[in-house]
């Protein structure tokens, strides 16, 4: 099935949005732990693999101008792609991500530091290509590491997914103080208004 291009949006526009906090609702789609870190006043953290996992419960409570956010607009494109893939309407992906946002004057929450996944999957795919290739001085099949590692990378680019990234996420590192439940992440977003 073919997906909407995504709607984006610039930090400005968002933050001008927030103005009338009653007609956006804006939705991070990091990790609990990159949430914690720091995010956008008054936003909702919905972790990526919720919104895959329960996309139609999801799009159930937007019934609002949304604004999807993560560190760099990669997530947030996913997001949007399974949003409107069940008719979700009126997404907009945050370009530019969290940085942008706090550059453009945003207001931000800021908690326990915190490497961004984006930072850490370069550390391990880094280290692991260097460790391959120290390795293989060695013994030269060890090589073979850094050509799997090369190889992830070219398949995360292709088709705009991070297997590593996914792994890295479940680690307790990336974890909130407790990870929520379906039914608690999704009580906290705002009532669906009835309509008139």
């Amino acid at each position: 099935m073919a997906h909407a291009s995504p709607r984006h949006v610039d930090a400005r526009t968002v933050r001008d949005w927030l103005g009338e906090p009653d007609t956006v609702t804006v939705i991070d789609v990091r990790s609990p732990a990159e949430f914690e870190t720091v995010h956008l006043r008054g936003s909702y953290n919905v972790p990526l693999t919720l919104v895959g996992e329960h996309t139609e419960q999801l799009a159930a409570h937007l019934d609002r101008r949304v604004v999807l956010v993560c560190q760099s607009g990669t997530r947030a494109t996913q997001a949007h792609q399974r949003l409107a893939g069940v008719g979700a309407e009126r997404i907009h992906v945050l370009d530019g991500g969290i940085a942008a946002y706090s550059a453009a004057g945003g207001d931000v929450v800021r908690g326990r530091a915190r490497w961004a996944l984006e930072r850490q999957v370069r550390l391990v795919a880094g280290t692991l290509v260097l460790a391959g290739l120290a390795a293989g001085l060695r013994a030269p099949r060890a090589r073979l590491l850094a050509g799997g590692i090369g190889a992830g990378l070219t398949v995360s680019a292709l088709t705009d997914t991070c297997t590593m990234g996914r792994v890295l996420a479940a680690l307790p590192y990336n974890r909130g103080p407790r990870d929520h439940t379906p039914v608690e992440v999704l009580a906290q977003l705002p009532a669906a208004r009835k309509a008139a």
